[in-house]
């Protein structure tokens, strides 16, 4: 068969070409932005990508054209595809129609998180000599692609809120029919399709009602909006998690059969132990030391072993799996060093995550005893950043760096020096790549780090500066 996907560089539909491909297809895509990693990646496993959505990509025509929800009317290769009368469906439907019928599926769901959990997951189940199938929305170091088939029975999946296609409205997630699911934080997003928080907490108990019985949510203690969600109604097992500070007393889950608790060793996370409780008796906890930082990733962590723990792999085993998990790209990654300048790529786009993120550096900073300044460079490119929902608390997301370097595109309806103004440590805003450059060369020096965010390419800005910082010490 060959399958044609339109939008095949987004993060998802790049990895269902993926295991595509692995099905013996023949697969080609085309977009609009063909950028690394995805790019890169899917040239890789023999894809053939083509830029832009001119109709002619289309013939002779393929057996059936996935179209990525980036998608819209009016765009010629989906007017084309509906004009010929060729067989097309989203890309949710085809997972859930070609790869994940007859298999237990672990989803991992919330606002922010699933790709580092769906990564630790796969990680850990394959450590453990389950040999899983898995989809997730990023290239995880741990494995040579962002997907892979698997053998049966276990497949985890990135179960993203965002709608399947301008045909289908409902959440992507509504169509993986999982066993297990995490939730493991819920906010306000994807502005451009939800009214509100309420419109989202509909569609996560859309989720939690297909769930079967023998099934499995596990979930966050303190996330009110999660806990809403559940008492909408509940029809499966749940299972709580705790995060507890360095020192903290375990308080936690008298009343409940079996729940799962983590507790820092220090204040980075970098160190933590983490066990669960039976009939509210915490059971011995298993120590990690482990590569990554910050308190979300902790919370990743728990997510990810307790999932594991419900097909049967045993924490000790989950945990030492943790302590060989290397990240994934464009999640605090280091690009690398140039004269004591350490410049990193970061994917968030949300205030939460923003924050999240620089205060999991912040304290790795700290505590690794580096002499210098913490620099963020944001785009606000998500399409919720743009129409400036985000506008009253963006400025303060940014308060564990010691500069913020905002761009403004001149397409975002934020008020970007209103943004910056808000900030309590120094902001700025940019509007060209070269001017963002010039400045972090005139303010870095040996032991700061830079920290690149977006959900995009950023017209290349990575290399540019890594170029301009090598350039500067000849």
């Amino acid at each position: 068969m060959h399958i044609h996907i339109l939008g095949i560089c987004g993060t998802f539909m790049g990895s269902l070409a993926v295991l595509a491909k692995q099905m013996g297809h023949t697969v080609s895509g085309s977009d609009a932005n063909v950028y690394p990693p995805m790019s890169t990646q899917l040239e890789e496993q023999g894809i053939t990508l083509q830029q832009g959505f001119d109709p002619a990509h289309l013939q002779p025509h393929p057996d059936l054209v996935v179209i990525g929800n980036a998608m819209s009317r009016g765009n010629p290769a989906v007017e084309y595809t509906l004009d010929k009368g060729l067989d097309y469906c989203s890309g949710p439907e085809w997972l859930a129609r070609y790869v994940l019928k007859g298999r237990w599926v672990l989803a991992v769901a919330g606002t922010h998180g699933k790709t580092t959990t769906t990564s630790m997951l796969a990680w850990i189940l394959s450590y453990a000599g389950l040999k899983p199938g898995y989809l997730i929305g990023g290239v995880a170091s741990n494995f040579s692609r962002s997907a892979d088939l698997g053998e049966a029975p276990f497949f985890v999946v990135e179960a993203d809120e965002y709608d399947s296609a301008f045909f289908d409205k409902r959440s992507k997630f509504v169509h993986y029919s999982p066993r297990t699911a995490i939730f493991n934080n819920l906010e306000f997003d994807h502005g451009d399709i939800f009214a509100d928080l309420a419109a989202i907490q509909r569609q996560f108990h859309h989720l939690v009602r297909i769930i079967p019985p023998s099934g499995l949510i596990l979930s966050p203690r303190d996330d009110i909006h999660v806990a809403q969600v559940l008492a909408q109604g509940c029809w499966s097992e749940r299972q709580a998690m705790d995060l507890l500070g360095v020192g903290e007393e375990d308080q936690g889950g008298a009343d409940e059969a079996l729940s799962w608790y983590v507790r820092l060793l220090d204040d980075g996370g970098s160190r933590f132990e983490l066990g669960k409780r039976v009939n509210g008796q915490a059971q011995p906890a298993t120590q990690v030391q482990w590569s990554l930082s910050g308190t979300h990733n902790v919370r990743n962590a728990l997510a990810a072993v307790a999932a594991a723990h419900h097909a049967g792999v045993e924490i000790g085993v989950a945990c030492e799996a943790l302590e060989q998990f290397k990240g994934v790209k464009r999640r605090q990654e280091l690009l690398g060093e140039v004269a004591g300048v350490r410049v990193y790529d970061d994917f968030a786009h949300h205030p939460t995550a923003i924050e999240t993120t620089l205060r999991g550096m912040r304290a790795k900073y700290n505590g690794s005893g580096r002499k210098g300044r913490l620099i963020a460079v944001i785009e606000p490119r998500s399409n919720t950043m743009k129409m400036g929902v985000h506008q009253a608390v963006l400025g303060e997301a940014c308060h564990p760096a010691d500069l913020t370097l905002w761009f403004d595109s001149g397409s975002v309806a934020l008020d970007l020096q209103r943004v910056a103004r808000s900030s309590p440590t120094p902001a700025r805003v940019l509007s060209t790549i070269e001017d963002i450059i010039a400045a972090l060369l005139a303010e870095s020096r040996p032991g700061d780090d830079i920290v690149i965010m977006s959900n995009g390419g950023f017209g290349g800005i990575h290399q540019k500066l890594m170029q301009a910082l090598r350039a500067r010490e000849v």
